[in-house]
């Protein structure tokens, strides 16, 4: 593999197991010598388009979507599964489910110039660990901030009309070619690797990667 391995990943800011499949196959990557050698791209996904702009309170969401009850039953066993990637979750903080339109924007204008990961990562630590309110305009600027980007072009990218419908353009074709989950990684443009996988798995998919290329 002479040029970086492409990967990409489809994955939603809110989603608790795409947290988890990005530590854990940085944990896969870190294992085999190829940290450096893969290109990561992030394509956004939402999974709750229909998210009011404001948000609503996370367990009436929670509560509605999987009944009464679920949600402490659901929060135990993610932060099981986070415990052995080295994630942690801050449930008490995350009071609130969000949109997360306008925090993909953001991912895809960091991207523009190669920070996408590092746009991804802040986010997850905002939502999940300090329970930031990411579908909100201000709070999405403060982190462009803190994350060395000009406020005013992070303002301006965040309002901007066309990167908005590139961001509705690349859902709707995650979901025209079968992506019905997330995450969802596409290695090399043809191997398809669904869920949060383990390290186990993603060595498995790197010596498949390796015997195609020889």
């Amino acid at each position: 593999m002479q040029d970086k391995l492409p990967i990409a990943i489809v994955s939603d800011i809110v989603c608790p197991w795409c947290f988890i499949g990005k530590a854990r196959l940085e944990t896969a990557l870190a294992q085999h010598g190829l940290t450096d050698r893969v290109a990561i791209t992030w394509l956004p996904y939402e999974l709750n388009p229909d998210m009011p702009p404001e948000g609503m309170d996370r367990t009436a969401y929670l509560d509605a979507k999987f009944g009464p009850g679920k949600r402490k039953e659901i929060e135990i066993r993610l932060s099981e599964a986070a415990l052995e990637s080295g994630v942690t979750f801050n449930w008490s903080k995350v009071t609130k489910s969000v949109n997360t339109r306008m925090a993909h924007m953001l991912v895809a204008a960091a991207s523009t110039v190669q920070r996408g990961s590092d746009m991804k990562a802040a986010l997850f630590k905002a939502y999940f660990q300090e329970g930031r309110d990411i579908g909100d305009l201000e709070t999405l600027v403060a982190i462009a901030v803190e994350q060395g980007f000009d406020e005013q072009a992070a303002r301006d990218e965040l309002t901007n009309d066309e990167l908005r419908e590139t961001v509705i353009g690349l859902e709707d074709h995650a979901r025209k070619v079968g992506v019905t989950g997330v995450p969802f990684f596409i290695i090399d443009g043809k191997l398809a690797v669904s869920g949060a996988q383990t390290p186990e798995v993603w060595a498995q998919v790197f010596a498949q990667v390796m015997r195609d290329a020889a």
